[in-house]
């Protein structure tokens, strides 16, 4: 295998840094909208033989060094009993919101047998990499996963959730923690099954206050992590807001701490413990810019952390689906050209 990525996830020297991106497998590629016009996206989700076509699009299509599972984070909140829909143009939504303390005592915990397609997934996309690179696995994080459950969809000012870590901190606290407990599990699952390391997806944590990230947030991922079987499987911890929360971040010991773009990467890293690497953080709107501006931009990401291990490069969050494929692809042509 190419251990690259896994080398730097755990703070070993690499002769380059390793390239993967968020939502690499996904709406920018052509190739993902001929298997898409055909399927639901939860059907692509839950199918293992199309999750494991749409996992090996970047791995085929553009030389990453590490694949990551296509799926979706809020497949805990459906197997949890959220009634999960998604729209063309609209996104996700729970057709049954959680807003009471009755809510969420219906909400169920022992849901492994409903994401056992995961699994099955993981191992059809291991037979097709066939050793090749390491397969990461995820899933999201409490708090994230509750804002879809308790909003009943995407939101842009968290109202609802929010009003519920405030006024119903109980109840917040109780859905964080059956979640956690589901999502520790699934990470199990997938660990099981064969994944080579994991992620934990907090997209939403920007929204939430530095001591409300405390206690809404990091105290969950802390306990996930803790309940890992992690030997040899680095964990990686990103959220929208790692340039802010990184110091909070690191105390839950992941192996990563995957950063946005807000931040200068070697600071953040100079201020993490020895031994928590860091991936990011290029901003994924320099992919749009023309092919001399995406080879400046990583460039000059390169040489600020020329000299340090635990690098791997990233997006400061996913690609835009109408990011060219073209300008894609040649970012990684330079990362993979490039020698320390």
């Amino acid at each position: 295998m190419n251990t690259l990525f896994l080398d730097a996830a755990f703070s070993k020297q690499t002769e380059r840094p390793p390239v993967w991106m968020m939502r690499q497998a996904g709406r920018f590629m052509p190739q993902y909208w001929e298997i898409k016009n055909k399927y639901s996206f939860l059907e692509m989700c839950k199918t293992p033989e199309i999750a494991a076509d749409v996992t090996m699009l970047p791995v085929d299509l553009l030389g990453i060094d590490a694949a990551i599972l296509f799926s979706d984070i809020l497949v805990t909140g459906e197997a949890m009993g959220g009634d999960l829909s998604f729209t063309q143009g609209v996104g996700p939504k729970f057709a049954n919101p959680v807003r009471t303390l009755a809510d969420v005592d219906a909400l169920e915990v022992d849901v492994l047998d409903r994401l056992q397609y995961v699994a099955d997934a993981i191992k059809v996309i291991q037979q097709r990499l066939n050793g090749s690179i390491p397969l990461i696995g995820f899933a999201g994080a409490p708090f994230t996963v509750m804002s879809y459950l308790v909003e009943g969809g995407s939101s842009k000012d968290f109202k609802t959730t929010k009003l519920m870590l405030h006024n119903q901190p109980e109840v917040a606290h109780k859905l964080l923690s059956k979640i956690a407990k589901v999502t520790a599990d699934y990470l199990n699952l997938q660990i099981a099954a064969g994944v080579n390391a994991i992620q934990i997806f907090d997209s939403w944590a920007q929204a939430l206050s530095w001591n409300d990230y405390q206690e809404f947030s990091h105290r969950y991922i802390q306990e996930i992590i803790a309940n890992l079987n992690r030997k040899d499987i680095p964990v990686i911890s990103f959220c929208k807001g790692s340039s802010v929360f990184a110091p909070i971040m690191a105390e839950a010991n992941p192996d990563v701490i995957s950063v946005d773009w807000n931040a200068d990467l070697l600071n953040i890293k100079k201020s993490l413990p020895a031994g928590i690497a860091v991936q990011g953080n290029l901003d994924p709107h320099i992919l749009y810019a023309d092919k001399p501006v995406i080879k400046k931009h990583i460039l000059q990401l390169f040489e600020r952390m020329r000299g340090e291990n635990g690098f791997i490069f990233n997006l400061g969050h996913g690609i835009m689906p109408d990011i060219p494929f073209d300008h894609v692809k040649y970012a990684i042509e330079v990362i993979k050209d490039f020698k320390y």
